[in-house]
């Protein structure tokens, strides 16, 4: 049995048991995946958790909020993707190390270039640099991207990770409120990495308005699959990327780092997986 988890607060609805679990049937291998959730948010509770899963004998876990950037002291090995970054989501354990990754980067790489082909990225607007927007904005630079713009209403957030970029070798600039009207029409992509259009908090991170001439735009919520952001964009004829092109291939690349196993044709498991967990989106 291969064991497998996940660590993170408030967990409880994730997808990730049913998608590894479901990758493990189709593989054949046998797969327990176990939601791990530390009693609090501290530094402590994560290496008391972490270390009751080795001892366990757990071969892997992904890491969510709010432990991405506290998971990488704990590691013996990161790979470049995290070292960019700045946050882990993916830990294979083996040979009693913990090897650190960063499959947000990868994930969004592949469902980028699934959903546009060959289309670059270009100059991009970043709405939020939490951890998915860091790896995000980092991403951008590997599907085309020549310019990101961020802005966040954590001013803090938005400055850390433009710095991250422009000291990467790469150009990024900061964005206040004031002028995301401007800089959100000569742009060629809009990214969510907000919360804003969950279930929870209903609505849109940029006025529709704003919407327009752009070419793509991808958002980081995937519940629902269709946001009000990706509808707006795709009623004026955008390329959609959707958050749940993210989970799907974020979650595909963790599975290939703790099997070693590659999966070659990624269609007809998502298929699969949208059908057999009622997955439905009118856009894509």
């Amino acid at each position: 049995m291969l064991n497998l988890g996940l660590i993170g607060q408030a967990i409880a609805a994730s997808r990730s048991p049913s998608l590894h679990r479901m990758l493990g049937r189709l593989n054949q291998i046998p797969v327990d995946y176990q939601l791990q959730e530390p009693k609090d948010s501290s530094v402590q509770a994560y290496s008391v958790k972490l270390a009751e899963i080795r001892s366990k004998g757990f071969v892997g876990v992904n890491v969510t909020y709010p432990y991405k950037q506290i998971a990488i002291d704990s590691a013996d090995e990161v790979n470049e993707a995290v070292k960019k970054v700045g946050a882990t989501n993916t830990l294979l354990l083996k040979d009693d190390k913990v090897c650190a990754f960063n499959t947000d980067y990868t994930g969004f790489i592949r469902g980028f270039k699934g959903r546009v082909g060959d289309l670059q990225a270009g100059k991009v607007l970043i709405i939020g640099a939490g951890g998915v927007g860091r790896a995000i904005g980092f991403a951008l630079f590997e599907v085309g991207a020549t310019e990101v713009f961020v802005t966040d209403l954590n001013e803090k957030s938005a400055l850390s990770l433009v710095n991250a970029i422009n000291d990467a070798g790469f150009k990024a600039r900061y964005v206040a409120k004031d002028d995301i009207p401007a800089v959100a029409k000569d742009v060629d992509g809009l990214v969510n990495c907000t919360p804003v259009g969950h279930f929870k908090s209903l609505g849109m991170p940029i006025s529709a308005e704003l919407i327009e001439n752009q070419k793509w735009a991808f958002d980081a919520v995937y519940t629902p699959m269709d946001t009000e952001f990706l509808v707006a964009a795709n009623k004026k004829g955008l390329k959609i990327v959707s958050g749940f092109d993210l989970f799907f291939y974020q979650g595909i690349d963790a599975f290939e780092i703790f099997t070693g196993e590659k999966i070659l044709d990624e269609k007809p498991v998502f298929d699969l997986f949208c059908t057999k967990y009622d997955v439905k989106s009118e856009l894509i």
